[in-house]
């Protein structure tokens, strides 16, 4: 599994990242997290950051914030 997390280094971007990763420790999921700052690359998903791609396809983008169960719920999706 191959996820992205979209965001220019704002908090809401660290938030998310931090929330993938709680996820796939509590999933027992083995997954590569590549956080994405630049601008080219994050428009190719979304206008919208935070984002969050998952095997090339975009789960979520902008505010509010998914909780911890959503981004479970969004990555047992793709796995």
């Amino acid at each position: 599994m191959e996820i992205k997390v979209l965001g220019p280094g704002c908090a809401n971007c660290h938030k998310l990242e931090e929330l993938v990763k709680i996820a796939l420790k509590e999933l027992g999921i083995d997954a590569k997290v590549e956080k994405v700052s630049e601008i080219q690359e994050i428009m190719k998903y979304t206008m919208s950051t935070p984002g969050l791609v998952v095997n090339g396809k975009l789960k979520h983008s902008g505010k509010p914030l998914p909780d911890i169960n959503k981004v479970k719920l969004l990555l047992k999706e793709s796995a």
